[in-house]
């Protein structure tokens, strides 16, 4: 998506954990050589899961991922924004509402909902594969639901960009009237790679996390 990269790594998160690879025993390394490689999907997720954990590591207050709540995930997404590409027009700028502004703004960049609705996916299912319950799994709350829901209503709103079901076609030729995708016309500008936070533009690394203080 559009975290802001720490000298051009080839992480565009930038959460390869430094040393990790030298604390592997000789075992482990010989069975992660031995591994298939992740596919694009896979890495993401890990990437975006490690990006979360480092986040609440710098939390302050202290926090764990055992009480990690739906309020939690929202705070992580609202500090994501500081670093979106996406201009979101605030109402009054002469531009709220226009699909393509002539002219540049001073109205804030933000993450796109189509991004944050893909990552949250990716934490949702990360969560559980890592034993989180799935009856308290915190990125399925209602809470979360709604708030991603209102940032796609004012996205929609403010850039004047309007989201739209289109089917989908089967192998066949033939159009299926179950299958349906929304149109996820609010990207960030610069590019977001696969949806991830963090696309081939951009990351953060795990140092760069200013601690966060909770107000919920």
């Amino acid at each position: 998506m559009d975290l802001p990269s720490r000298g051009g790594s080839g992480d565009p998160l930038g959460l390869q954990a430094s040393g990790a690879a030298d604390s592997l025993s000789p075992s482990e390394r010989l069975r992660s050589s031995a591994a298939p490689p992740l596919s694009r999907y896979e890495s993401q997720k890990r990437r975006d899961w490690n990006t979360f954990l480092q986040y609440l590591k710098n939390h302050k207050p202290p926090l764990t991922l055992s009480r990690c709540s739906g309020a939690h995930v929202i705070e992580f997404l609202k500090y994501l924004d500081q670093f979106g590409k996406t201009k979101v027009h605030v109402i009054g700028c002469p531009y709220f509402g226009h699909p393509n502004p002539p002219a540049p703004c001073a109205c804030p960049l933000r993450q796109a909902w189509g991004s944050l609705d893909a990552l949250i996916g990716r934490l949702r299912a990360a969560y559980e594969e890592n034993g989180g319950p799935q009856e308290s799994n915190p990125f399925g709350a209602r809470a979360v639901r709604i708030y991603l829901r209102e940032v796609k209503d004012s996205q929609a709103k403010a850039r004047g960009v309007p989201y739209e079901k289109k089917k989908r076609k089967r192998a066949g030729g033939s159009s299926s009237a179950a299958a349906t995708t929304a149109d996820t016309s609010v990207v960030d500008d610069g590019g977001g790679g696969d949806g991830g936070v963090g696309g081939a533009s951009g990351g953060i690394s795990g140092s760069e996390f200013s601690p966060v203080t909770s107000t919920v």
